[in-house]
């Protein structure tokens, strides 16, 4: 036996690595058709864009669905860019109703309104009437930031900018390093808000950190949730802070060196932010070497917003997800795999299901994303209906991106 293929056989012993069996590929003819079955699940999955073209669900923390749950919107390409469509979620009806490009969307659930940016300006469209109205001008360097978000009461959008972070996201460097180069860069950040009926610009906090995710409580209008951006091992991610700059807070204290906690998102009920919680695998004086070879011990995790109580549910490597998000009701979550990963340890690629029973998870593939590349669009960016019933995702499996949903009852 080889000196390198020893070490090799070594780590593959290593705890969290596994083996992924073949998860099976989507029905070929599945480009074609609408709904199917998941021949490795029992899963029902349909397609939900079905139009010409690429297109998009929305980035996993930013809401598509109208509070009844009848209609859901979703991006697509056209000949004036990236427009906004609407999907009628029972009789799949599909309808344009933007005709500029947008960007920085967001829908206000009560209002039926779709919120974006489109060149210097933020605008709103409603749903059904397609009354489009412009909310008001921004800086320019606005629209290199991330957003939008809507507050609780509708009255309200917030965002964040990082001025001359463009430069770096136009450069060469792979995307490792940018994400290095602007969080060292200490480049001048801020929070602004945005009022809806009189378009008054406010910026609420500046400061030489990385910022995004911006989410506004789904129950408190003035409370926001954002983070620093960067290295993730290095930086103290999760904040709070009111809507006129009051309140700034740390959600939670790190406790081990190189802990991590990323992709948050508020709770239904506005009681809990959650996120991918990951602590190393080994104790700090070895963990730079091991982590090049081993997976950090993970779990979905909830800090309770108002004692800062933390809670933990561990899960195995080869059930770990980009994204994460929780049904209306708060009894599921679901999660879009983790196969863009590629390390000695990769975890299969499935939508997954998770619910939580006696303190522990109990883990359910929804549907194979083995035909996903993770290269062009690498992220599923899952989604619960708001009645629980599906997880929408997005896939290039068929060769185009697509926007897709799994039943979350297997077909009897």
């Amino acid at each position: 036996m080889s000196r390198i293929f020893m070490p090799l056989m070594a780590l593959a012993l290593l705890p969290g690595c596994v083996s992924v069996s073949d998860p099976g590929a989507w029905p070929p003819q599945s480009v074609e058709r609408n709904e199917w079955l998941d021949k490795t699940t029992g899963h029902k999955v349909i397609r939900l864009s079905r139009r010409e073209g690429n297109n998009e669900v929305f980035y996993f923390h930013q809401n598509p669905f109208t509070e009844a749950g009848d209609k859901m919107v979703f991006m697509g390409s056209t000949d004036n860019g990236r427009c906004a469509f609407t999907v009628d979620l029972k009789t799949y009806e599909i309808r344009q109703i933007t005709d500029r490009n947008v960007g920085f969307e967001v829908v206000a659930p009560k209002s039926r309104q779709l919120f974006y940016v489109n060149g210097d300006s933020v605008y709103s469209t409603h749903l059904d009437t397609l009354e489009t109205r412009e909310i008001a001008k921004i800086p320019h360097h606005y629209t290199w930031g991330r957003g939008l978000s809507v507050n609780s009461d509708e009255t309200l959008l917030a965002g964040c900018y990082c001025r001359g972070e463009e430069t770096y996201y136009q450069s060469d460097m792979p995307r490792n390093q940018w994400i290095r180069a602007i969080w060292k860069a200490q480049l001048p950040n801020a929070l602004y808000t945005i009022e809806i009926a009189t378009g008054v610009v406010r910026e609420i906090h500046h400061e030489n950190e990385w910022l995004g995710h911006v989410q506004f409580s789904p129950v408190d209008p003035t409370l926001i949730e954002f983070c620093h951006e960067g290295p993730a091992r290095e930086v103290e991610r999760m904040w709070m802070i009111r809507s006129d700059g009051t309140g700034l807070q740390k959600v939670l204290e790190k406790k081990y060196a190189r802990e991590i906690q990323t992709h948050e998102f508020w709770s239904p009920d506005g009681t809990k932010i959650w996120s991918d919680f990951q602590i190393p695998a080994f104790p700090a004086r070895i963990t730079r070497f091991m982590e090049a070879f081993t997976y950090p011990k993970h779990s979905l995790a909830c800090t309770d917003v108002r004692t800062g109580e933390t809670t933990r549910y561990p899960f195995k490597m080869r059930y770990a997800s980009r994204h994460f998000n929780i049904s209306r009701d708060q009894s599921m979550f679901c999660g879009d795999g983790e196969g863009g990963s590629f390390r000695l340890c990769p975890s299969g690629k499935w939508i997954f299901l998770y619910r939580i029973a006696n303190g522990k998870l109990r883990i359910e593939k929804l549907c194979s994303m083995k035909g996903h590349s993770w290269k062009s669009h690498p992220e599923p960016n899952v989604h619960f209906t708001p009645d629980g019933k599906w997880v929408v995702f997005q896939s290039d499996t068929g060769g185009t991106l697509q926007v897709y949903a799994v039943s979350v009852a297997r077909k009897e």
